[in-house]
């Protein structure tokens, strides 16, 4: 049995995309029979919304997956700041480095899960240590995506840094992951990368996911991190000036860095009943909300920085059954278009207002739109078959050098 080792900031019980992500990936890979470790950190995300722990490190088996948890700082605050938010982010790679040189098992193969920038650290290292191969998998272009939302200065030195080591990355790297196709043009148009590149995309468990039996409530929906990258206040706001005609509820899923924010405006416009904030739930329940709901949205911010990112969210809203609204440009107006499933709105609350009225006018076609979805998921980004794939992936050029 070939045996790889996942290193990722993020694993349930945290309800974040990539956490659902990296699960299902690993379970599917040892239900084909690779033996499968994941190391993460305690439970952590959304910040402070778990309790701290000092225990330096457990073990435990999860539906097949050797699941091994190394202390990394645990950031007490909602939204931490930048010292808060950098021990975080580097402490757990620096954990899992020493873990993976003192340790005892060996594995044929690592794959380090980005964002945050920083895990792959640990590929680095056993790269410059052993031969075992590594797979770089990328999920967005973090230092992008912070310069583009305020986090850092386009020309700092941090930025200088960090770009100087995902360089390192991306030379001794033996496979890159990448979500979209357009994050690998962008990817290859900064940076020198001599390893192949393969299309591994965020997908969905559409067994998970799937449409219910339920009935439609007068409701649209947000599932996802509620953080920097989303224009959920537009949403909320074009909610309220449809209100006098629809009676309609936002229901929004998660929790994140902007949520206090966000709950801030909602009671300065009076929208406390028609904004519901439910905060993270079991898995389980998603799905159900997703389907009595009208239609999904995934508004993200109009920047170039974001234009590769195909929000896993929108896949999840497909999955059910549902159309989704979304904003922004690039990848997720591809799959909208592509999929016939989702309709695109410029980032004001009027156009989102126009965009959603225009859909709950036509129940027609947003039922079209929900069955498109449904097969287009289904068919092109099922987390088994893309489980697979990295399988094929692993065997063909990591394993074999191939």
């Amino acid at each position: 049995m070939k045996r790889i080792c996942i290193v990722s900031q993020h694993f349930p019980p945290e309800k974040s995309g990539n956490a659902s992500r990296i699960y299902d990936t690993a379970a599917h890979l040892a239900g084909l029979g690779v033996g499968v470790t994941v190391l993460a950190p305690h439970p952590t995300f959304p910040t402070g919304s778990f309790p701290r722990t000092w225990k330096r490190s457990s073990v435990q088996e999860v539906d097949g997956i050797r699941v091994v948890r190394l202390w990394a700082w645990q950031p007490g605050a909602g939204d931490p700041g930048f010292v808060s938010r950098m021990a975080y982010y580097l402490s757990f790679p620096i954990h899992a480095a020493l873990w993976l040189l003192l340790t005892r098992n060996r594995f044929d193969a690592i794959m380090t899960s980005a964002p945050p920038l920083f895990t792959g650290i640990p590929g680095y290292v056993l790269k410059r240590t052993s031969q075992v191969k590594w797979i770089l998998d990328i999920r967005d272009l973090w230092i992008d995506a912070s310069i583009g939302l305020g986090f850092l200065r386009e020309g700092s030195l941090y930025e200088r840094l960090s770009r100087r080591f995902e360089q390192a990355c991306l030379s001794r790297a033996d496979l890159v992951g990448v979500t979209t196709e357009e994050l690998g043009r962008r990817i290859s148009a900064r940076y020198r990368v001599t390893a192949p590149m393969e299309l591994m995309p965020n997908g969905v468990n559409t067994d998970v996911f799937r449409p219910t039996s339920n009935g439609k409530k007068q409701q649209i929906i947000y599932a996802g991190n509620v953080g920097h990258a989303q224009d959920l206040d537009k949403v909320a706001l074009a909610v309220k000036s449809m209100n006098g005609t629809y009676n309609l509820k936002l229901i929004i899923v998660g929790d994140g860095d902007t949520r206090e924010s966000l709950e801030r405006l909602v009671e300065a416009e009076s929208l406390a009943e028609s904004v519901v904030f439910t905060g993270i739930l079991p898995r389980e329940d998603i799905p159900r909300l997703l389907s009595e709901s009208l239609v999904g949205v995934a508004p993200l911010k109009r920047l170039e920085n974001l234009e590769y990112a195909a929000p896993t969210k929108a896949y999840e809203y497909m999955a059910c059954g549902i159309p989704f609204v979304g904003c922004g440009n690039g990848e997720i107006a591809h799959l909208a278009q592509e999929s016939g499933a989702g309709v695109i709105a410029e980032n004001t609350p009027e156009a989102i207002a126009t965009t959603l009225s225009a859909l709950l006018d036509d129940p027609g076609r947003m039922e079209e739109m929900g069955r498109r979805g449904r097969e287009y998921v289904a068919e092109h980004y099922d987390r088994r078959s893309v489980a697979l794939r990295l399988k094929y992936y692993i065997e063909r050029v990591a394993w074999t050098g191939a």
